[in-house]
């Protein structure tokens, strides 16, 4: 397939096959948004959660601040694997120059702006990634390169979530901010986009050009100088006694950094504010326009698409990372290098509150049936809830205690299940609560509890899982071949046939 063709097809954006997972969307409808506001100070004030062991909500950039920032609106381009590109591929990106990624004008639609957001979803980079350097560009088109790092191509022939970016400065290599976290490739090539990862490629030691061997340099903010306060800027916790990432700030060869990470650890990431000791599974965005709260910790409330807009924003570029007296960042470090326009998070809100899952293969009979009967029996709707599966409703981590004047946004179950606390107490991201997950699509999850040491549904179930010699499916920290999985014991006393068909009616939800 020439360039031109791959043009004309109008497959720009991925080259991939996107699964069926978007909502149908009427085709001639006039659509005229009023674009509501990203970063709205009124709206900011009570949008966050209070954080555990401060009890004062996470600060944030003022509007001034965040408004005064160059717009970005860059249209990037797939990179391919050396010898799969189309032919032409190579002299379009030298030629082309700066395009939009979004042109409001031109979206007459609902699917227009939905199409649009998925674009924005699949293409939108990462800033701080970015990188114009003329050898680090060629070695990412170089065959002699690639076999030397190991990497290797998707099915489609691209490397993924790694794209071309042409500027104003020049043409940039750089990785998308949404997709690599959020979408996972089936064995036949095809993409869905929503679900936790699972991808086919790799980019091998090639990473290390966008990255520089550091796990925090795909971060919002990018911060020269020390890996090790570099990685204690972007998850010490000051306030919580031993925190265990004050040792982050000690070199590699004074012994710090050398224990950071998990083993077996796809589907879980170590996001800005989040830990490496303490990783929290990648949620799905499938359902996401039902749920009340975003985060396992529930850090943000899920009031609608204003919500969605700010939030992809505060975690794509604009944290400030200030939480009460403790300001983790410098006054020369707290900026915001560059953000998207308003109209292209609202396009990429509602892209995401329109996704479906994928089909089911697994339909109901007799043995979900008896399953559901059981699930019924078990007092599991309390929390899990038919129709989201789910309450909407916060539990409290092991050992934490709600304060007094805890805001009447959060809607608190006064119990805990007593899953690890840890994420939740030792954390940025730590708010002393749990939110209940949703059930529904939990077929296709290959990461259980909040934590991701779960693997499948059966290990869940087994009340081997709660002793020391435990081998968990999912994460567990770097080093560590064995332990338990506490926590959310209900169900383990089942008989294997009852557990059987729980298990038969929960993959058909």
């Amino acid at each position: 397939m020439t360039w031109r063709q791959v043009q004309n097809l109008g497959a720009i954006a991925t080259i991939s096959i996107v699964a069926g997972t978007v909502s149908a969307q009427p085709k001639n409808v006039p659509f005229k948004p009023a674009i509501p506001k990203t970063w709205d100070e009124k709206a900011l004030a009570d949008w966050a959660t209070p954080v555990a062991g401060l009890n004062v909500r996470p600060g944030h950039f003022s509007e001034e601040e965040y408004y005064r920032t160059p717009i970005h609106n860059y249209r990037t381009y797939p990179v391919y694997y050396p010898g799969r590109e189309p032919a032409g591929y190579w002299d379009m990106l030298q030629k082309v120059g700066p395009q939009p990624l979004i042109e409001p004008g031109k979206l007459k639609t609902e699917a227009d702006w939905i199409e649009a957001g998925r674009q924005v979803f699949e293409q939108a980079d990462v800033i701080t990634v970015r990188r114009y350097d003329p050898k680090i560009v060629a070695a990412f088109h170089s065959l002699q390169e690639h076999q030397k790092a190991g990497s290797r191509p998707t099915p489609n022939g691209t490397l993924g979530n790694v794209r071309w970016v042409p500027t104003s400065e020049g043409l940039a290599i750089s990785l998308t901010n949404c997709a690599p976290c959020h979408t996972r490739y089936e064995k036949d090539g095809r993409r869905i986009n929503g679900p936790p990862p699972i991808a086919p490629g790799s980019l091998g030691s090639l990473g290390r050009l966008l990255f520089g061997g550091d796990h925090v340099a795909a971060a919002p903010i990018r911060i020269p100088g020390d890996a090790g306060m570099r990685r204690y800027r972007a998850f010490g916790v000051p306030w919580v006694k031993d925190d265990i990432h004050e040792r982050l700030k000690l070199t590699a060869s004074e012994g710090g950094g050398n224990d950071l990470g998990v083993t077996n650890g796809n589907g879980v990431f170590a996001r800005w504010n989040g830990s490496r000791y303490y990783p929290a599974r990648i949620p799905d965005l499938i359902g996401i326009k039902d749920r009340k709260y975003l985060d396992h910790t529930a850090s943000h409330l899920n009031r609608g698409v204003e919500d969605l807009m700010r939030y992809a924003a505060l975690v794509g570029y604009a944290e400030s990372s200030d939480f009460g007296p403790y300001h983790m960042l410098t006054a020369e470090q707290r900026k915001i290098e560059g953000r998207l326009p308003d109209e292209a998070l609202y396009a990429l809100a509602l892209y995401i509150q329109s996704l479906k899952p994928p089909p089911n293969p697994n339909t109901p009979g007799a043995d979900s049936a008896a399953g559901k009967k059981i699930f019924e029996r078990e007092r599991c709707t309390t929390c899990h809830t038919p129709g989201l599966y789910t309450n909407n409703k916060l539990t409290l981590a092991l050992g934490f205690e709600p304060p007094p004047d805890r805001p009447s946004t959060l809607d608190i179950l006064p119990l805990s299940v007593g899953t690890d606390p840890s994420l939740a107490l030792k954390t940025r991201k730590g708010t002393g609560y749990y939110k209940v997950p949703s059930l529904k699509n939990i077929w296709y999850r290959h990461r259980l509890l909040h934590d991701g040491s779960i693997a499948s549904l059966e290990e869940m179930f087994d009340p081997e899982r709660l002793k020391d010699t435990h081998v968990p499916g999912g994460s567990r920290p770097a080093g560590v071949e064995t332990r338990a999985v506490i926590g959310h014991e209900f169900g383990l006393k089942l008989t294997p046939e009852e557990k059987k068909s729980l298990l038969v009616f929960l993959r058909t939800l």
